[in-house]
């Protein structure tokens, strides 16, 4: 058995570097103590590498998808945001999330009584239980339920079964292309219960605009509340990402949580979200609002 190092394409010079052509011009790099683990899956290029400044690094066909050090300000909010818009959500679904961090997040509301993960590439649950562990915790809760599948196929045949669907995403290019489109968010309107609420992983306003533009006009052709958030994470492409919000409730306010979780809670539980920044999160500074919201 060989113990030679793990290479791979994208690190050079002790540096893993992040070029893509969703975001030209530039690009991201870490440094890199050791190369943990890289596969061909039968879906994606899986690596992952301890860094120097961010702990342990989950890459996805050359796309950073989580780092120990920040993970927890996207997964906390691409739950809490719909999870707190929901007046008592008890079935939640989750596809993709494959590393557990959006379960992690779920359980954390005592009205739960059952989450259900589909990920495509069973690669994604196994390298994360070995590789961030804080985050596949999430699969070790007795009220989770893991399905190796593809979203859209699992979808078809689902009718008013979730108060919660979150699209944990990889971008629009690869595996994950068929869950941007129009098909996939009327299946994902079935599904959902009758104040139903979907969030989905909603790019960043720096570079897709036009892209997040798309997404929101034929969300707002399905559903009657849809809206933009963003958060911030320094190993995502320009340090932000953006989650699209949709309600099947007319009168639902996504700006301000409908719950909240008492400050004691958000001591003990959460990092990021609050219910402040959930406020916050819906402001816009003024280029993307224009865009995004007026017509």
């Amino acid at each position: 058995m060989s113990n030679a190092p793990i290479t791979h394409p994208c690190i050079e010079n002790g540096w893993f570097m992040e070029k893509n052509d969703q975001w030209p011009g530039q690009a991201m790099s870490l440094k890199v103590e050791e190369v943990l683990h890289h596969e061909k899956s039968k879906y994606q290029d899986v690596l992952v590498f301890q860094s120097s400044n961010y702990g342990n690094v989950l890459v996805l066909d050359n796309v950073i998808q989580a780092t120990e050090r920040d993970e927890f300000s996207y997964q906390e909010m691409i739950t809490h945001l719909a999870m707190n818009s929901h007046p008592n959500p008890k079935k939640v679904l989750v596809i993709g999330g494959g590393d557990g961090g959006v379960l992690r997040e779920v359980v954390k509301h005592e009205s739960v009584e059952e989450a259900v993960l589909v990920d495509i590439d069973e690669a994604v649950p196994r390298v994360s239980k070995k590789y961030l562990p804080n985050m596949a915790i999430g699969f070790e809760h007795p009220k989770v339920k893991v399905h190796i599948g593809d979203g859209f196929e699992f979808l078809k045949d689902k009718t008013n079964q979730y108060d919660v669907i979150i699209t944990d995403s990889s971008d629009p290019d690869g595996p994950a292309e068929s869950l941007f489109g129009a098909e996939f968010f009327q299946l994902l309107k079935n599904a959902l219960t009758e104040k139903g609420v979907f969030s989905t992983q909603g790019e960043c306003m720096w570079l897709h605009l036009p892209l997040i533009k798309k997404v929101m006009n034929f969300c707002k052709d399905l559903y009657p509340r849809v809206e933009y958030a963003y958060t911030c994470i320094p190993t995502y492409p320009s340090g932000q990402i953006g989650h699209i919000i949709c309600s099947k409730d007319p009168n639902a306010k996504l700006r301000e949580p409908l719950r909240s979780f008492t400050r004691e809670q958000e001591e003990k539980l959460l990092r990021y979200y609050n219910a402040d920044i959930h406020k916050a999160a819906f402001v816009l500074p003024q280029f993307a609002k224009k865009v995004l919201y007026e017509q």
